[in-house]
């Protein structure tokens, strides 16, 4: 086989090599083939059928919060965070899943003891205990507490709030304590694995509370926060009631709210936060149906995005990402954030498949995408919906060129009976980082089914004929998914 394109989009981060998306836009080409309604799992709407309970963060307990010890950090260094910032701008031709902040260790809360000689406890009306710490790094548009978890008395709860803010996310001990028994389950080791990572509140501080029972033995609280993630970029203040406008991608990406008959595939599809080795990052996902319809939050991307249970554990998603109109800069009302992390069930390198199911349910008003798992033809349409540099929805649409076998290196020209990449060139739109995983959406009739997941390529703005390579869905639809989303009677 000739070497087809060599993929200029590998970038160190720390040991790890991670990739990302790029792409470039359009719309010609054949329809798919009419295929059997076997080989396909048509979209679900649950608000066609019936209410979706809408999970929300709760208000600050009893509207009171004990006085917080304050940790602080200095600011990055000038050269430092240019240096990071510039990294990561959109590079013609280039692309990685998007990394927006990275780790930075806190050495008075390093250790168990450390970090319980900064509580004091304050007894509530309600016959508990409560302490809170406060973590500033300075210049920081964003902060995720790395909670190093090792044991909680009977109990317990966490909560994760602002101090300037309204929002609360709280955790029960045993929901903590879950995450990191599913991490270390799934194989994870390390304090990796026995981290739990709280949201960000879209600013430079975080605040971690403690709930425990009045006669709760404390030494059987031992818990560390050696590590936060710093964000120096802004991936929008998630945070309600308001979101800020995030970076802006290429001018030739198609706003999606300008193109209305997209709008039910636009609700299946969400831009992704996650934390590895305290870096945070950016990418796109899509929710995928079953065959029974059973609203399962089963959700598509990549495996360079996410190839672990304890990076899936970190996993916030932002739904209804969008231009509150065709073009507008401002966002959408409606755009929600959900935490909870995700169960990571597959992830396989030589597709790019990464498959997860979300721990809590999403907002109302989504769709579960339908999938496709026959034969896709060269020339068939295609369009993608993703979150360039963690902007606001955008659209490519394109066509199918051919079948690709690709590494982190490269892609090479294979067939359709071996390759296991679609090769997609674009006559609109494009993608840049942030937009890896996003779905490859193919018309099938009047309707779209994905049918591959975004690796990366060289398109962009500056090279529309640069081509984009999406992992064979059907390929991890037989070996793995069709147990979760087609299971044999």
């Amino acid at each position: 086989m000739k070497l087809h394109h060599s993929m200029p989009w590998m970038c160190a981060v720390g040991a790890a090599l991670l990739v990302a998306a790029c792409g470039g836009g359009g719309g010609g080409g054949s329809p798919a083939p009419d295929a059997s309604a076997a080989d396909r799992i048509e979209p679900f709407d649950p608000s066609l059928f019936r209410p979706f309970k809408l999970a929300v963060t709760a208000p600050r307990a009893d509207g009171y919060s004990p006085q917080a010890t304050v940790v602080q950090l200095g600011p990055l260094a000038v050269p430092v965070l240019q240096s990071l910032q510039k990294k990561a701008g959109p590079i013609p031709g280039n692309g990685m899943r998007q990394q927006i902040g990275l780790a930075r260790g806190v050495v008075a809360t390093a250790t168990s003891p450390g970090l319980q000689g900064q509580l004091h406890w304050y007894a509530t009306e309600r016959g508990t205990q409560r302490a809170a710490i406060s973590f500033e790094a300075q210049g920081a548009l964003g902060v995720r507490l790395g909670v190093l978890v090792r044991a909680l008395p009977a109990g317990s709860t966490l909560r994760f709030y602002a101090q300037a803010g309204e929002a609360v996310v709280e955790m029960s001990g045993e929901e903590v304590l879950g995450t990191i028994a599913r991490n270390l389950q799934a194989g994870d080791t390390g304090d990796a694995a026995r981290t739990y990572w709280s949201p960000d509140f879209s600013g430079a501080e975080t605040t971690l509370e403690l709930e425990l029972p009045a006669n709760a033995d404390l030494t059987q609280l031992d818990i560390a926060v050696p590590t936060l993630s710093h964000f120096y970029l802004q991936p929008e203040r998630a945070a309600q009631p308001s979101l800020t406008d995030g970076e802006q991608a290429g001018s030739c990406n198609i706003d999606v709210s300008c193109r209305p008959e997209y709008s039910s595939e636009s609700r299946s599809v969400a831009r992704m936060l996650f934390v590895e080795n305290g870096s945070t990052f950016l990418c796109t996902g899509t929710l995928l149906n079953d065959v029974q319809s059973s609203a399962t939050p089963y959700f598509l991307s990549a495996s360079h995005c996410i190839s672990t249970q304890s990076a899936a554990s970190t996993l916030t998603t932002d739904w209804f990402f969008r231009s509150a109109a065709c073009n507008s800069s401002q966002v959408n009302m409606g755009a929600q954030r959900l935490n909870g992390g995700a169960t990571l069930l597959y992830a396989e390198e030589s597709t790019d498949t990464a498959f997860m199911r979300l721990n809590a349910a999403p907002p109302a008003g989504i769709v579960f995408a339908g999938s496709y798992f026959g034969a896709v033809v060269e020339g068939s349409r295609a369009a993608g919906i993703h979150h360039p540099l963690g902007d606001l929805q955008k659209l490519s649409e394109g066509t199918v060129k051919q079948f690709d076998n690709c590494t982190l290196e490269a892609c090479l020209a294979s067939t359709p009976q071996d390759g296991r990449f679609l090769t997609v060139g674009w006559q609109a739109g494009t993608a840049e980082s942030g937009s890896s995983g996003s779905g490859l959406f193919l018309p099938i009739g009047t309707k779209r089914y994905v049918a591959g997941q975004l690796l990366g390529g060289a398109a962009s703005c500056q090279n529309p004929s640069g081509l984009n390579y999406y992992g064979r869905y059907d390929l991890a639809f037989q070996a793995a998914l069709k147990n979760w989303l087609k299971p044999a009677p």
